[in-house]
Parts: structure tokens; sequence; C-alpha cells
């Protein structure tokens, strides 16, 4: 290696080895070895042992230097790690091995490891916006209502992937009870749902499992998406979420939507959110924000 004119480049591959399907470190170590190999690159490996363990490591990887961080993990993970990287120079690459992979998705990043290590070893740096919701940064989705009891259940399932996801959305169907919520946007715009069911705040378009929420969001826009189907519909709306495939469920007239770089919601009881597939607690006003710019990623 040559370290006469430029200091190494230190990049540092931090692995969740409970995250989804089992992948082998062998075959991912290959994929670097072989598209990441370079004089002056300096290459590491570590493995969390806890979300608390991923938060020291990464914060640690930013003390000492580390220019880029590449999680492999799903989306929990990915979210975890970010949030100690936004506003700061270090870039983060994402190696998707989760249930749903939003994240991964919308940046067009291969499921396959061996083709993400790839993709990424050509890809370039590109600052995307961070959802803050009363202070916790997110960077896919947050939810508010049914669409957030879904992860309660699902966060219970000891399996992973789409169809506990439907196993958990048939069980909440019978167990959620909607509340009304009102939305005062950046603009002044006041809007008052009645027992919506679908209340979801988008940074990204998916939801995961290619499931767009928001096929229109945009990562660098300064904005947020925030998508809202009331109990009225509700019948039409499941009859419709094929359209969350194809990219088309905005364009359905029962779904409401509004971009907007700030949100005040407003509810009558304090139940749990869901912020990038953790259930968080909230109270009855949440505040809703965006900063710009905040956090690097490669983008292939």
């Amino acid at each position: 290696m040559n370290t006469n004119t430029t200091p190494l480049r230190k990049v540092l591959v931090l692995i969740n080895p409970k995250s989804g399907l089992p992948r082998t470190f062998s075959t991912m170590r290959q994929a670097f070895d072989r598209y990441w190999e370079r004089d002056d690159l300096e290459l590491s490996y570590q493995f969390t042992q806890s979300k608390e363990d991923g938060i020291a490591k990464a914060q640690c990887a930013i003390d000492r230097g580390v220019d880029t961080l590449i999680v492999s993990g799903g989306d929990g993970t990915v979210s975890t790690i970010s949030r100690v990287l936004v506003g700061t120079d270090t870039v983060l690459g994402v190696i998707p091995s989760g249930s749903g992979n939003g994240f991964a998705r919308h940046f067009g990043i291969p499921l396959s490891a061996p083709r993400a290590v790839e993709a990424l070893a050509q890809a370039t740096v590109k600052p995307i916006d961070v959802g803050v919701v009363n202070g916790v940064p997110f960077f896919v989705t947050c939810s508010m209502a049914w669409d957030a009891a879904i992860v309660r259940s699902f966060e219970k399932s000891p399996l992973r992937g789409i169809i506990p996801y439907v196993f958990a959305g048939v069980q909440e169907f019978f167990d959620y009870r909607p509340q009304d919520m009102s939305v005062e946007l950046a603009d002044g715009e006041t809007l008052d749902f009645h027992l919506p069911v679908l209340f979801t705040i988008a940074n990204l378009t998916q939801y995961g499992g290619g499931a767009m929420i928001a096929p229109h969001a945009k990562e660098d826009d300064g904005k947020l998406e925030l998508v809202v189907g009331l109990q009225r519909d509700f019948a039409l709306i499941l009859a419709n979420l094929p359209r969350l495939f194809d990219g088309s469920i905005n364009r359905f007239p029962r779904i409401i939507s509004r971009s907007s770089e700030a949100m005040t919601i407003r509810r009558v009881n304090p139940v749990p959110i869901q912020v990038d597939g953790e259930v968080v607690e909230a109270p009855e006003v949440i505040e809703v924000s965006v900063k710009p710019g905040a956090l690097k990623v490669l983008v292939p």
C-alpha cells in the first residue's frame, strides 16, 4: 500500500449477524476482496452484538476517522447506525439483508450481498434528506395508524419476510382502534382526518418488500410526503393494495397526500408510532421536520 502521498481511506463494514436471512461472511468478504482491493484502502470488518453495540461501534468509527461505514443489515439496523452518521462527513453504504430493505430498494442497491458490494464499489456519494419525528431521525418512513400497529404485531413474530407482515396486518385489522388526527403543514394548511387507518410520513418511496407507499418521494427535495387513508375507505384501500407494487398508489382517489418541510400532528390518545420499522412511544402532539442533505450515502 502506498501511504506516501495521501492518507489511507478507511472503510468499516459493520455487520448485523441476526438481520434477515443468514448470509455467509466468507461470500461477502470475497466480494470485497474482488471489488474493493486498492492500495490506498484500509478495510475492516466488525459484527454488532446488539443495537447499543452497533451505535457504539459506529461512533468509535467516526472518532477514529473512518470515512465510509458500510452496514450489512435490514432497515432497522441501517436506521440505527445512520442516526449516528447524521451531520458528519462519514458516508453510509448499505448491503441489504433484512425483510423489507426499503432503503436499499429506493436507491436501487442489489439485494444480493455480492452484487451490492460490487455496486457500492462503483457508487457515488450523494447527500440525502433526513426526517425527524419528535427529535428522532428517520430515513425511510414513520407511521401513526394501522400501518404502525402492523409493525407492533410483526415484531412479536419469530419469522421475517412479507408473509408475517400480512398476518400482522390481518391481526391488527381486528384489534386496531383508529382515532381522529389533525395535521398542520409548514405552509399553514391544516387537515382534519376522521379515523385514518393509513397515516404514513415518507422520506423515501418504500415501505419495503417492493411496496411503494410514496412513489413520488424524492430523497433530496427538502420535503417529506404525507400519505393518508381513512377508515370509511378501508375496503377500497385494501382492494387497491396492489397499487403499492406498481407505483400508482398516489393516483388512487381515496388516498390523500401532501408534501411539506414540516408537520405538526395532533391526536387524542398517545399511542406508539412506527419509526423505520421500530415501534416507539409518542405523545398526543408529534412534531415532524426534515434536515436537507444531512446524511451522505453511497448510491450506485
